[in-house]
């Protein structure tokens, strides 16, 4: 009886391992598409994602803050800045200061900025003043624009004016003619921004890569032959075989790899060059800080050895601030104005914001020279009338 031929292996290579694609966690700005609303949760991923564009959007709040009252009846004024000081604005805050600082950040970042004055039982007092999420709130618009109610989805879904409307405080951001919402500071920025954590994205996936070195490990058969014929058990030993070293190397000790044949290792990536990121990542910060309006050495960006504000600088970023302080003058009036009518006095307020000064210290003190230098000149003068014509 003839002797059968075994049925040789099939040559064939280790298993290939293949790892899932990595994403930033700010996924929902790859799949932004602009809406009228329901934006909300994109903008505040934005500022967690771009710690730049908080950082521009707190510095805003900070330089618009710093207010003062004058009222018109002279009674009031002590009782109106003790108010001012200590009504609670909730979560542990008192000052009404604290309430507009948050009212102005949910104002710039949502595009629109809800709050509620509490009243006490007896209606006599203002017991706090609170900021809402404006994401629960919506707009029911009359027969005119003057007309418009503040409206909440209800259990079954829908919308039912919120009682107490006179209490309510709205304020929308930049509003578009058509619309009564506002505008976000951070409307034009998804779309830069998610190019922006697509190269830090990159980025760190490289320095992984770098940081935690990948080896490939080929075996290239012998001249015989036999080596293609088991080419699939012998991968399979030396990939045990080189996880084990590499396991002993994350443990402390040293573990030597022995293998049989011509075995090739080489780093993987490492002829690979990475790209420069810092042309286009500035590109994207210069377009995300433009939108701001804040100088970028304000924000801890030196693009340049002679960074400073220059007083053209200085002048336009008053400007913006002094625009923001007009969507808060009206609230702040509203809230003073109702307190002066709950304790019986007549007349309104004047809202005086505090100076903003943008200015170098230097510049302070040299004006401060000049002007002292003034002065000396001008009581000179006054002492010797004859000398100031010689």
């Amino acid at each position: 009886m003839g002797l059968r031929n075994k049925k040789q292996p099939t040559a064939a290579g280790a298993a290939v391992q293949l790892r899932d694609g990595i994403r930033h966690p700010f996924g929902l700005l790859d799949g932004y598409v602009p809406l009228c609303g329901g934006e909300m949760e994109l903008y505040r991923s934005i500022r967690e994602a771009v710690p730049l564009v908080d950082a521009a959007i707190w510095k805003l709040v900070r330089l618009a803050g710093g207010l003062q009252v004058q009222c018109r009846d002279p009674a009031a004024q002590e009782g109106l800045e003790q108010f001012l000081k200590q009504v609670s604005t909730g979560r542990g805050q008192r000052g009404i200061q604290s309430f507009l600082d948050q009212y102005l950040d949910t104002m710039l970042t949502c595009g629109r900025a809800v709050g509620e004055i509490v009243l006490d039982r007896r209606r006599g007092e203002i017991a706090a003043v609170l900021c809402g999420d404006p994401a629960g709130v919506e707009i029911r618009e009359g027969d005119s624009p003057l007309q418009f109610t503040l409206c909440a989805r209800d259990s079954s879904g829908g919308l039912s004016p919120l009682p107490w409307q006179e209490l309510l405080l709205f304020t929308p951001f930049q509003p578009e003619v058509g619309s009564p919402y506002g505008v976000s500071l951070l409307r034009s920025m998804p779309f830069l921004a998610g190019i922006l954590l697509k190269i830090y994205q990159a980025v760190g996936m490289n320095w992984e890569r770098m940081g935690n070195v990948r080896f490939a490990v080929v075996c290239k058969p012998g001249s015989d032959g036999m080596d293609g014929v088991w080419a699939q058990e012998r991968s399979r030993q030396i990939a045990q075989e080189w996880s084990s070293a590499m396991q002993a190397g994350k443990d402390g000790s040293v573990r030597d790899f022995v293998a049989v044949g011509d075995v090739d290792i080489k780093v993987i990536g490492a002829d690979n060059q990475v790209l420069d990121s810092q042309v286009p990542v500035r590109q994207i910060l210069e377009q995300l800080i433009a939108r701001t309006g804040i100088p970028p050495f304000l924000l801890g960006l030196s693009w340049s050895a002679t960074e400073r504000m220059s007083a053209q600088q200085a002048d336009m970023m008053t400007s913006e601030i002094t625009a923001i302080r007009r969507n808060l003058t009206p609230v702040a009036e509203r809230i003073c104005e109702l307190w002066l009518r709950l304790h019986g006095y007549g007349g309104g307020v004047t809202i005086d914001w505090v100076d903003i000064n943008l200015q170098d210290l230097v510049e302070e003190a040299r004006a401060e020279l000049y002007r002292e230098q003034a002065r000396k000149v001008r009581l000179e003068n006054e002492a010797h009338p004859g000398s100031a014509g010689q």
